[in-house]
């Protein structure tokens, strides 16, 4: 029998940076190493990783990392991991493997795995499964232990057209299922959604009917492991007479590698090169990506792409996901194109590029797994919430339905949940900027909160260090707090509440540095604030020569 625990490092009321850990008695399985995108309010910050000090902390026991797909929600923060743990084990399938070596990652550091094949480890074994997904090979996980399997399903839909690199195994997960399962980790994302997700994936009727009604050159914005797009736009263009053009060298790399493994099919006499950039009927294909939506199209815009000049003649197809993050980043891009004279086409509201699992589909995973305890994942809590009420519908107990935060534990002794351990790891949001691994932190946000609202006030002087006199200053530098020339009042008061400050702690013997920093701080902010009511950074710099 087994003691096995379950918790999550991300992706638990929130979307992106999914981690989930799964521990049976001393050995820990990882499952997915996403990051989540950073949103307006996390000034510089680039992305967000979870929290991998327990990680850390138990290297010695992780037998591997298993990644469901390539998309960067679910495996973009494996560089980071192996920065903080270069030995650990990462196991992915083949497309998500180059997806990873393409960002530049050692592929030797990766083991590729096929689906149906099991990997073993001692009495516990992982068995990864093809689910249908918009990129190629994902793939759900099985963890087979002595008190039945616990299945993590990764994203998924249900689409029976989808075959090949795409398909879904759905007979192998109905014998799972008759196995025994004894718990069942299932996303959340479209939980709110009703009935399938599928067919309103399905997009070539609307990219043919695009092309066919826009005559003249056609800008595609994709994001590039969207390969289940990319083939429908390409789908839609045979029999035009229409060269597509493929910009930029990371999104043909990705096309090349799709194409040459097969998860992609197009003729090569459709594909165009820089020449035809200007051919009035063209399709550009351009990449963009969540971490700067927009960006690429907002570059051309500007005119500060080397390649691509835009005409009022041009339509823009956004054929990438809307998420709510970079909403208003949508709209204005929008509008600016609507002022150059551009045609804009989005996808309608019963389209969607993204591939999560509405409600039917989640009644058929859990109807074919019938889970003895039921956990929903990945989302915000509402999609938790209304994922376990889908469960319920089908009969679930409501006590073997579990919703829980990340870093909560769900202990199971002997293949029953331990609704007594209360257990808790400690982890917090890790916040990248630029390459740097090394987490931000809180206080330099608040810093770069307080500088966007109010500004910075720069107070400065230089005190002889022999005779402690004050030879320069004090000298006032504002930047994006008050407009000098118009404020040369207040800039002659601050001068002299720092020059008071700066002549009571100084001695013939003695200068009080800290407490002229402090002091100036404080007494300055104050009067600050009753003058402007606002709170501007305020930075002492006393130096002796």
């Amino acid at each position: 029998m087994c003691d096995i625990k379950i918790f999550s490092l991300g992706g638990l009321d929130e979307m992106g940076k999914n981690c989930y850990v799964v521990e049976i008695n001393k050995d820990i399985f990882v499952f997915d190493c996403g990051l989540k995108y950073a949103t307006e309010n996390l000034y510089g910050i680039d992305y967000i990783i979870p929290d991998f000090d327990y990680l850390e902390k138990n290297q010695k026991r992780i037998k591997g990392v298993f990644l469901t797909h390539g998309h960067y929600e679910n495996m973009g923060a494996v560089k980071d991991l192996l920065s903080s743990i270069p030995k650990v084990k990462i196991f992915a399938t083949k497309f998500t493997k180059f997806i990873l070596t393409n960002d530049g990652l050692d592929g030797k550091k990766i083991t590729e795995i096929q689906p149906h094949h099991k990997i073993n480890f001692g009495s516990v074994s992982i068995f990864p499964i093809n689910v249908n997904h918009s990129t190629p090979d994902s793939v759900m996980y099985v963890i087979n232990t002595k008190d039945g399997a616990i299945v993590y399903t990764g994203d998924f839909i249900i689409d029976p057209k989808m075959m090949d690199k795409y398909a879904m195994d759905l007979g192998r997960i109905a014998y799972i299922g008759k196995q025994g399962v004894l718990a069942l980790l299932c996303e959340s994302v479209f939980s709110e959604r009703i009935g399938h997700t599928s067919p309103s994936h399905r997009l070539v009727n609307f990219f043919k009917d695009t092309i066919k009604h826009h005559e003249k050159r056609i800008l595609f914005t994709i994001l590039p492991t969207h390969i289940y797009t990319i083939q429908e736009i390409f789908l839609a263009a045979e029999n035009t007479h229409r060269k597509v053009v493929i910009m930029g060298k990371n999104l043909q790399n990705i096309i090349s590698f799709a194409k040459k493994e097969g998860y992609i099919s197009f003729s090569d006499s459709l594909l165009g090169d820089l020449s035809n950039i200007e051919d009035k009927d063209s399709i550009l294909l351009i990449q963009d990506n969540k971490e700067n939506p927009y960006a690429s199209i907002s570059k051309i815009m500007n005119g500060y792409d080397k390649f691509i000049k835009l005409h009022k003649t041009d339509t823009v197809v956004f054929a990438e996901p809307k998420y709510d993050s970079s909403e208003k980043t949508l709209v204005k891009v929008q509008n600016d194109l609507a002022v150059m004279g551009c045609d804009i086409v989005s996808l309608p509201k019963d389209k969607t590029i993204l591939h999560h699992a509405s409600s039917e589909d989640l009644m058929i995973m859990i109807d074919l797994l019938k889970p003895k305890y039921y956990i929903p994942v990945k989302g915000e809590y509402r999609y938790m919430v209304n994922n376990a009420n889908i469960a319920t519908e089908l009969n679930m107990a409501p006590d073997n339905i579990i919703l829980k935060q990340n870093g909560d534990v769900i202990e199971f002794k002997n293949g029953e949940y331990n609704k007594e351990n209360l257990d808790h790891i400690k982890i917090n949001d890790i916040l990248i900027d630029g390459t740097s691994t090394e987490d931000v932190g809180e206080l330099v946000i608040k810093d770069r909160e307080m500088l966007s609202e109010n500004g910075i006030v720069l107070i400065s002087a230089t005190i002889s260090k022999k005779d402690k006199v004050i030879l320069v200053g004090p000298e006032v530098t504002t930047r994006g707090f008050i407009y000098v020339k118009d404020s040369s009042e207040m800039i002659e008061e601050i001068k002299k509440l720092a020059l008071s400050i700066i002549e009571r702690n100084m001695t013939k013997n003695f200068v009080e540095y800290n407490k002229i920093k402090n002091e100036i701080r404080e007494e300055l902010g104050k009067y600050l604030y009753h003058e402007t009511e606002c709170k501007p950074m305020i930075i002492a710099v006393v130096q002796e020569v």
